[in-house]
């Protein structure tokens, strides 16, 4: 895939460090599916040989948006972009959500970054659930009044109880449970955040029935399938395991298919 110019048009600060990026990037925005990601060349670091995968939070025409925070050298140089600047992408990549399956009820699972990844697929959901976003403090909880404005309840929670309930997010996801009358329907559940975060919304999809697709974080040298740095092991019909490629198979997969007990 070929790597395409994209004009910064603004940033946004949203809290905490947290920032939005708009890009003019007509090339790629229309064409992005829910769930996938853009493999990023930062400018201004001639030194770096790597780019650096973005979730792509919004596309609205030739009008493509990451949230990101400026935590290390790459974003941190990110946060210095302006009007008229220009950086290379390569993209859409990697496999994005699936489609809600007919009848069932869906819950969004998101821990910091993650409630970005999700916000495509929330609003191209043909009907709205519940989505429980977990930080370890308000500043961590993003994107809330969007969600709602599409129709979605938001239920939070913050490690330090700043914001939301105190606690992690799946002692949310297991009080709703709990309580949840369903009428039958079977939940569907996708998240996106920490390793922890994503096996413990696979034990809870694995142990009540559910199905769950969770998209890993992982260290993607080549985006394109190259590399092999961000393999993970997954399951085989027949009981074995094989090698798949996070930025090319992934970044999204069925919660069942991945061997949590290697991760």
């Amino acid at each position: 895939m070929d790597c395409v110019t994209a004009n910064v048009i603004h940033q946004e600060e949203v809290q905490g460090g947290y920032q939005v990026l708009f890009l003019d990037a007509p090339a790629i925005a229309p064409h992005v599916q829910p769930g996938q990601f853009v493999h990023v060349r930062v400018p201004h670091m001639e030194e770096s040989v790597l780019r650096r995968p973005f979730s792509v939070y919004r596309a609205d025409g030739p009008v493509l948006q990451i949230l990101y925070k400026g935590v290390g050298k790459g974003t941190r140089t990110m946060t210095y972009l302006r009007p008229g600047d220009s950086l290379g992408l390569i993209g859409p990549l990697g496999r994005g959500w699936p489609r809600l399956t007919e009848g069932r009820f869906p819950i969004l699972v998101a821990g910091g970054y993650g409630m970005a990844a999700l916000y495509l697929l929330a609003r191209s959901m043909p009907m709205q659930g519940i989505a429980f976003f977990g930080g370890k403090s308000a500043p961590d909880i993003l994107c809330v009044n969007e969600f709602e404005a599409l129709g979605w309840e938001v239920q939070i929670s913050t490690q330090d109880g700043s914001r939301g309930t105190r606690g992690i997010v799946t002692h949310c996801i297991d009080a709703w449970w709990q309580a949840a009358d369903l009428k039958g329907r079977q939940v569907e559940a996708y998240a996106c955040g920490p390793n922890a975060m994503l096996q413990a919304v696979a034990e809870r999809a694995m142990a009540r029935d559910w199905v769950a697709w969770v998209s890993v974080d992982r260290n993607m040298g080549c985006g394109v399938g190259a590399c092999l740095t961000c393999v993970l092991k997954t399951r085989t019909p027949d009981g074995g395991w094989r090698w798949q490629r996070s930025c090319k198979e992934g970044p999204v997969f069925e919660c069942r298919d991945i061997c949590w007990e290697d991760e």
